[in-house]
């Protein structure tokens, strides 16, 4: 995701954008947790000290971190992971690695995973996220961080050793501040100069982390894709751009939702017996509504029907509505495999 807490903070507090922010910095003793663009133009990153970031940035809007808030909407962002495969390795809360080789999607190019993926998640969080693709995680993970914000990056493995060979050092993934600068001092400022030191060098300057350094800069990363899940529930949200009033558009909106909803558990082959429907308010309120039925939901007609009948208790509210989500729990135990496919780039 780019610059994933700020942007969270901008999208939620319109007033916000197009200005720079930092989350975190609380007091002159703090620390930026993230920064905007806006606030990398001043050269506030993470981890910089607060008073060095007003420094540079006088008009810095500071915001207290919502650590709640961005782990739903990440958790909301990898519910789309796992509509296109299982192979999920989240790395943090705005980073993961998805391995495509066998997915749940008819595209049948890594590449085009990606920028759907992408597309999704601008239409459903209104945040951009960066893709990398490539044959290892390494390469993937380079990529993704090469055309920020909002980048499609592809390595082809045909192009990956000239691409290597190109990359300044302090790109490398793996190599911090500290090994970028002995890297420097030893007079190593790009791939190309790597490439020309020995395994036994690397290893007698970094230790365990030489062969690291030997093996990626000729493109050999042979970490598999490790997956973390447990999938209490499958569902979908959506944020609207501006607060809903009227109770016709409310239902007409929550409807596109739980459509939406019922493709991905459509995807998953699941059935489960409890709904729980999501409500924002204008004023950032939530509540959540659960309803537990005495038979599995495996039908659309019956998903929506319940689904619809929760929220048509609630209604109407008497505050203006900014979020609607619906999900489905408390699955039927069953084996589901993966639909198997070969996958391009």
């Amino acid at each position: 995701m780019d610059a994933f807490f700020a942007s969270v903070e901008q999208r939620e507090q319109p007033m916000l954008r197009g200005k720079p922010v930092a989350v975190g910095g609380g007091s002159n003793r703090g620390v930026i947790a993230a920064a905007s663009y806006e606030a990398r133009k001043y050269g506030i990153h993470s981890a910089m000290p607060t008073v060095t970031a007003l420094a540079r940035c006088p008009h810095l809007v500071l915001v207290k971190p919502n650590g709640h808030l961005y782990k739903e909407v990440s958790q909301q962002i990898q519910s789309i992971f796992f509509d296109y495969t299982e192979m999920v390795e989240p790395l943090s809360l705005d980073e993961a690695f998805l391995d495509v080789t066998f997915n749940h999607s008819s595209l049948g190019s890594a590449t085009l995973i990606a920028r759907e993926i992408k597309q999704r998640i601008h239409g459903e969080t209104q945040l951009t996220a960066s893709a990398g693709v490539s044959y290892n995680k390494f390469l993937a993970k380079v990529a993704s961080d090469y055309q920020k914000p909002d980048g499609l990056f592809v390595i082809e493995p045909k192009d990956a050793l000239e691409f290597l060979e190109k990359l300044k050092i302090e790109k490398f993934y793996g190599v911090g501040k500290v090994a970028a600068q002995r890297f420097h001092d030893l007079g190593i400022h790009d791939g190309a100069d790597l490439k020309k030191v020995s395994r036994s060098s690397l290893v007698s300057w970094f230790g365990k982390a030489g062969d690291y350094y030997y093996n990626i800069v000729r493109g050999i990363d042979n970490h598999d894709v490790i997956p973390v899940r447990e999938n209490k529930s499958i569902g979908a949200e959506n944020t609207f751009e501006t607060d809903l009033s009227d109770e016709n558009e409310i239902r007409f909106r929550f409807l596109s939702v739980a459509e939406r909803s019922w493709k991905r558990i459509e995807r998953h082959r699941v059935a489960g017996k409890t709904l729980t429907l999501k409500v924002k308010f204008f004023d950032f309120e939530v509540i959540s509504r659960s309803k537990t039925l005495d038979y599995f939901i495996d039908s659309k007609e019956a998903f929506l029907f319940e689904s619809t009948a929760i929220l048509s208790k609630e209604l109407p509210f008497k505050k203006a509505v900014r979020l609607l989500g619906i999900t489905l729990s408390n699955f039927k135990e069953e084996n589901h495999s993966p639909i198997q496919s070969t996958i391009n780039f």
